[in-house]
């Protein structure tokens, strides 16, 4: 990871965006300090979601099982270029994934050489059950790509990634490793990403094994989110270690267990969905709180709009009144240290 991060310095760093990091940072010490919503500066990520549609199923994500009650569609590159054009001068990067698969959007490495031509540092995330082609990933300037992969075998795998083939997954992973060896690339850093659940949780060794044969710049495990009673039995592992939950009272509690008065995403990493809408985070998935459409006005007006304001200073006084909030990630254990 130490490489990573000076990766990140040497591509994006600009004395521009060094002093718009530190009026973000400071702005919203002073926020939580005074209780009092003060937004200085442009955000330091943004997540840009390409498209919210997607080619798998799985159980536990809103777009796969089609519980999205927003429009589906793919981000146009017009639009993509107007938001890295306003945001570009003093962003450090951007997230290119939200709902949905990044890769079926058509333009989507055309918005990676885009964005990379504005030295802005570029994740995204894949559920890689498309048809790469190595050698445009890299030439995109793609700086690290995760991949979920969550099973040893296709019986495995397929029991959440519903639709999915795990030998297209390894072989994709394959020849981005082979491509990069062979191109001498250090880019993109490939991490694998695996959910861990109950019917998986016993492969966690194997997958170091597989992950080390493979030759993954990075293995990262990950807590599962679940949404009803139901998915306790079926998907929560049953140690305690794997959970994001508190397993002696999640019968009756599926909240987060520690919820403050606090959220630094909504001044460091909003989200700018396919069609122009922000999403005030990421576990806003269907936009329930309005704060403003960037395709209609500048990005600029959205991010410091009196409904995005409010929501700030709301959360700095009772964060537990939203429902997005209560069941999120913020503050728990997502990465799993093993």
């Amino acid at each position: 990871m130490i490489k990573n991060y000076i990766k990140v310095i040497k591509k994006s760093f600009t004395f521009l965006r060094l002093i718009n990091c530190i009026k973000v940072a400071v702005s919203y010490g002073l926020s939580l300090l005074l209780k009092k919503t003060i937004v200085w500066g442009y955000p330091v990520m943004v997540m840009i979601e390409p498209t919210n549609i997607c080619n798998l199923r799985c159980p536990l994500c809103p777009s796969g099982i089609g519980q999205l009650t927003r429009g589906r569609g793919c981000m146009s590159f017009e639009l993509f270029k107007s938001i890295i054009d306003q945001i570009e001068k003093h962003s450090f990067g951007i997230l290119l994934w939200n709902q949905g698969e990044p890769f079926l959007n058509p333009d989507f490495l055309k918005m990676v050489a885009y964005a990379n031509s504005k030295r802005l540092y570029l994740l995204t995330s894949t559920n890689a059950n498309v048809e790469f082609n190595a050698q445009e990933i890299i030439n995109s300037g793609l700086d690290l790509m995760i991949v979920s992969l969550d099973g040893t075998t296709q019986e495995t795998y397929s029991k959440y990634r519903k639709g999915g083939e795990l030998s297209l997954v390894l072989k994709n992973v394959q020849n981005i490793i082979q491509t990069k060896k062979a191109k001498n690339s250090c880019s993109p850093l490939l991490v694998w990403q695996f959910l861990v659940m109950k019917h998986n949780e016993h492969e966690v060794e194997q997958i170091k094994t597989l992950s080390t044969e493979l030759g993954v710049d990075m293995l990262a495990y990950k807590t599962v989110q679940i949404y009803s009673k139901e998915d306790i039995d079926e998907f929560l592992p049953k140690n305690q270690k794997y959970s994001r939950y508190n397993l002696s009272d999640i019968n009756t509690n599926l909240n987060t267990p520690i919820l403050k008065n606090k959220c630094y995403r909504i001044w460091m990493q909003p989200v700018v969905n396919w069609n122009g809408e922000m999403a005030v985070c990421c576990f806003d998935k269907d936009i329930q709180i309005k704060v403003g459409d960037v395709s209609k006005t500048t990005f600029k007006k959205v991010w410091k709009s009196k409904e995005f304001m409010n929501f700030r200073k709301n959360i700095l006084k009772n964060r537990k009144k939203y429902e997005i909030c209560r069941n999120c990630g913020e503050g728990t254990v997502l990465q799993i240290r093993n």
